[in-house]
């Protein structure tokens, strides 16, 4: 039997979380070298993925499919197309830079009217979220993507509630209330939609008779397995509400704004760059394979909801006060270009969409690495508190402006390209819809800009003054980062290529083309 690949980019981290969280109290140091060990091992395993992966290979590939529950027709069953892939590559490439920026996130308060901070828990949570996301990429069973896409929210719970950032201008009690307030909503949410999917999966499983998204999937296709149009309405709508909170898109959001904010910057890269791809991943791979007529049905509403993230997220980032509320609501912008891309039913959209999802996880978590960087210096979230940055520590205000330039989608930078695709795929199948997106653009230079106005330029103010540059560590966790945007931004051929093929095929289970221009080229 061949190595299981994809098993082991999950159980690594797994079990890199339970020998994290197992080093004695005393040895902290050594527990944030195991996890960081771990996590570019698991790197290693997913570079081996993209290298062995064939574009022009099958749909699914490196499968793996053991029996698990016979008798519910349950089967542990992992394979990985382009989408995947891409996904997979991102999470890996993320965390080692995660564990390196929280370095000294968890570490004992000093002082002595504040708890303990278990350095072992905090990044064994980041690995065992890291092997969850993993696997639910890989999942080609409904049932097993289903109970990785919930248990996720346990370590995640913890993460924010328990390691929130220490940046409070109301005193550790407001904080830890503020914490505990952001970390019951985030899970609130999200298992709401997920016991509501869970409805949908067994509804699924009484119509197909067994969970195998392949099996389906081909049923469906040669027309074996036939669902009533309002059956697979509603068991559309069960797998959309809960993608949709995870996304997120509007109106189902609010979760994240709070949940960033009281995280620390790498838990905040860890939800919106990592957790929440998740989400609009599942759209792709379950919503339009397994339910492509419904799909359809609910494009014009999904299209304007996401409409509606896309200018209400950019008009709340202007007016935020708080540096990392801002990026949410950016982020909230972000998501509804790519469930944007994804539901405008084109080659060019859908690619755009997947990019998407690839590159704001690098250029966010750039700038609220940067951001977290700049918060831990300073003490303070408020964008008021700043002023004069770039003249006592240019590099940090100069990876700042990197981060903010290709948040508003610079043209050479990476985002620029993706968000171009999901616009022009978008505009070719609903003009409408597209150009009020472009709004988007406008108001993300708007706030994107007037972010760094405030905080870098202008008089230095006393409490900067002294403010030291990047160190060593936050260079080695910002530069990669960097330089991916710039090459992507350039040459974005390495990702597209991986991606198109599964796109051209999630475009044929929906049976969609790309429409004709309506004017035909002069000859």
């Amino acid at each position: 039997m061949s190595f299981p690949l994809l098993t082991a980019t999950a159980v690594v981290p797994a079990l890199g979380a339970v020998a994290t969280a197992a080093v004695p109290a005393a040895k902290r140091t050594a527990a944030k070298w195991l996890a960081l060990i771990v996590s570019l091992a698991t790197l290693a395993l997913a570079i081996t993925v993209l290298v062995r992966f064939d574009p022009d290979g099958g749909r699914y590939q490196l499968t793996e499919s053991h029996a698990w529950i016979a008798d519910f027709g349950v089967r542990y069953e992992l394979g990985v197309d382009g989408i995947a892939v891409a996904l997979l590559a991102l999470t890996a490439l993320l965390i080692p830079f995660i564990v390196l920026a929280g370095w000294h996130d968890a570490d004992p308060l000093e002082t002595g009217s504040r708890r303990w901070r278990p350095t072992q828990g905090f990044f064994a949570l980041i690995l065992a979220v890291e092997a969850m996301v993993i696997i639910s990429f890989e999942a080609t069973d409904v049932f097993l993507f289903y109970i990785f896409f919930e248990a996720m929210l346990i370590p995640m719970y913890f993460l924010i509630g328990g390691f929130g950032d220490r940046a409070h201008e109301h005193g550790e009690a407001a904080a830890s209330t503020q914490r505990s307030y952001a970390a019951v909503k985030f899970l609130l949410y999200n298992l709401v939609g997920g016991l509501i999917m869970l409805a949908a999966v067994i509804g699924l499983y009484v119509v197909a008779g067994n969970f195998s998204l392949q099996e389906i999937a081909q049923a469906r296709a040669n027309g074996s397995l036939h669902m009533a149009t309002s059956t697979e309405r509603w068991l559309f709508l069960g797998f959309f509400f809960a993608f949709a909170v995870k996304a997120p898109l509007w109106p189902l959001h609010t979760w994240l704004p709070n949940a960033m904010q009281e995280s620390t910057a790498p838990v905040a890269v860890l939800i919106t760059a990592v957790v929440d791809k998740v989400g609009t991943f599942a759209m792709l791979r379950f919503c339009l394979q397994l339910f492509p007529e419904a799909s359809k049905w609910a494009t014009p509403v999904i299209l304007v909801l996401a409409l509606i993230s896309i200018v209400y997220g950019a008009l709340l980032a202007v007016g935020q006060r708080d540096i990392k509320r801002l990026v949410a609501y950016a982020s909230i912008s972000h998501f509804g270009f790519i469930v944007m891309g994804i539901f405008a039913m084109t080659n060019q959209g859908q690619s755009g969409a997947t990019l998407y999802m690839v590159n704001h996880g690098i250029s966010t978590a750039a700038l609220m690495l940067v951001a977290g960087f700049l918060i831990s210096r300073r003490g303070s979230r408020l964008i008021g508190d700043y002023g004069g940055v770039q003249k006592v520590a240019p590099v940090l205000a100069g990876t700042f402006l990197i981060g903010g330039l290709a948040t508003l989608s610079l043209p050479g930078l990476a985002p620029f390209v993706s968000e171009f695709l999901v616009l022009v795929g978008t505009f070719t199948r609903y003009p409408v819809i597209g150009v009020i997106a472009t709004f988007g653009i406008v108001l993300a230079a708007l706030y994107t800009l007037v972010l760094y106005q405030r905080t870098m330029t202008g008089p230095v103010k006393p409490e900067v003054s002294a403010m030291p540059d990047l160190r060593v560590r936050e260079l080695v966790v910002v530069t990669p980062l960097i330089v991916l945007l710039i090459f992507l931004g350039v040459y974005p051929k390495p990702v597209t290529d991986i991606v198109n093929p599964a796109v051209k095929q999630t475009m044929s289970d929906v049976h969609k083309t790309d429409p004709k221009p309506e004017v035909e080229a002069a000859k």
